[in-house]
């Protein structure tokens, strides 16, 4: 089995784009006293996770993205985890609920408003259900239009799944902070992925250690080509055994 990093088509001529956010989000943290790593990264997105069952004045604090202490951070997280799947990553700038905000000009049946976030079109999203595709799970972006018939847009609620191979790390590596766990490394130029830690059962997925990389298997881009859905390009990944 082929696996494909997705990436926007910007030759595609659509012009569709969009200014929004999830409704929730875990807060930034502090920077650690130690290796001064903090703030957050809003590459998790669980748009299909609903926290409206939470009291209130905890839902003011998931609106806001202003970097807390860590202990509130995993107070927060503790609060969400029961309502998240159980594979999901609650990491500071994770982000929940419906994608809210405004939108305007004309989408492919698949938009990437930046390489982390795959949106899909209604109808794409059903025609790609009914080809088998395995893995698909989105919610309706509630996102204002400018235009007379604007887009039913989903946004993909993706799990994490694929590790690197050993062959395209560095082979000396700077250990974790000792305070607060965070890792220096740094994402590889060339992505190579270990063939063991790759799913059999999903066609599109998230990199589990590369957050903002979508994967795609080669019954994913057959589906694309085969609906002769655009507004995407795949690039090849190498993977490798051991």
């Amino acid at each position: 089995m082929k696996f494909y990093r997705v990436q926007p088509d910007t030759a595609s001529g659509y012009t569709g784009s969009v200014d929004a956010v999830n409704k929730w989000c875990l807060p930034g943290v502090h920077p650690c006293p130690v290796c001064r790593a903090g703030g957050g990264t809003p590459w998790l997105a669980y748009p299909c996770v609903d926290l409206s069952s939470l009291p209130r004045d905890e839902l003011k604090k998931l609106s806001d993205p202003w970097p807390v202490s860590r202990e509130e951070f995993s107070r927060l997280k503790a609060l969400i985890a029961p309502l998240a799947p159980p594979w999901a990553l609650l990491e500071p700038g994770a982000q929940f609920g419906p994608c809210e905000g405004k939108g305007a000009g004309r989408f492919g049946p698949l938009f990437m408003q930046d390489a982390p976030t795959l949106f899909v079109q209604r109808a794409a999203f059903e025609r790609l259900n009914a080809a088998g595709v395995r893995g698909l799970q989105g919610a309706s972006v509630e996102v204002r239009f400018r235009g007379k018939a604007p887009p039913e847009l989903l946004q993909l609620q993706l799990e994490l799944h694929g590790l690197l191979h050993q062959a395209c790390l560095p082979k000396e590596r700077e250990p974790p902070c000792p305070a607060c766990g965070a890792s220096k490394q740094a994402w590889p130029r060339t992505v190579v992925l270990d063939a063991a830690s790759l799913p059999g059962d999903r066609d599109v997925f998230r990199h589990r250690q590369g957050w903002a990389t979508v994967i795609v298997s080669e019954r994913f881009v057959e589906a694309v080509n085969d609906l002769e859905l655009d507004g995407v390009t795949f690039e090849e990944l190498e993977v490798r055994e051991g």
